[in-house]
């Protein structure tokens, strides 16, 4: 018996079919890309991205840097807004020297100097990119969105520590000054 071969019409109708799928995997991939990389970077501290941690994590982490010795680091805080957020944003402090390993806490202050309610969320990096995932937040402001109403003002929290596990990192054990710059952007408001 023989095989009757494809007529021209069948194959353009599996290529165009194979190039639907190919296009639909592709789309898939775009947007599984950010959730993706988001991971990726919180789990890895890639791209200064800083890690949160619990009440217990911190606890550890201050016994380990109690026997360590007392090494301590320069911390360096920065504040910025986007152009469409009316907010006056600053930290109470522009640097700190903290022991590694033990808590301490940031703040920044926030005044809406528009005249409307603004909400916003603060998108947040450490630099150097390599000490990134040794700086962990327990508390921060970053972790939701923050409305300001006109003229409000508030002081905003971060509680963190340094991971004594930076001083076994032959990458990271010789910064001497880690940055934390936080940006608060316009959150995106639903639809009425």
């Amino acid at each position: 018996m023989a095989s009757v071969a494809p007529s021209i019409e069948q194959k353009n109708a599996r290529v165009g079919i194979l190039a639907f799928l190919g296009a639909c995997a592709m789309l898939g991939m775009g947007y599984a890309a950010v959730p993706l990389y988001e991971l990726f970077c919180r789990v890895t501290g890639f791209g200064g991205t800083t890690q949160v941690a619990s009440e217990t994590d911190a606890a550890i982490a201050e016994r380990i840097a109690k026997s360590a010795g007392g090494v301590e680091r320069s911390i360096r805080f920065d504040a910025s807004t986007a152009k469409n957020v009316p907010w006056f944003f600053k930290p109470q402090q522009t640097t700190d020297t903290v022991q590694i390993g033990i808590r301490d806490m940031a703040v920044y202050t926030a005044r809406n100097d528009g005249d409307e309610p603004v909400t916003g969320t603060a998108t947040f990096n450490v630099e150097p990119e390599q000490a990134g995932q040794y700086f962990h937040k327990i508390q921060c402001f970053c972790f939701t969105e923050q409305t300001l109403q006109p003229g409000q003002e508030v002081q905003m929290p971060v509680l963190y520590y340094i991971d004594p596990a930076i001083l076994e990192d032959e990458t990271a054990k010789d910064v001497e000054q880690i940055t934390l710059s936080y940006t608060f952007h316009r959150a995106i408001e639903p639809e009425s």
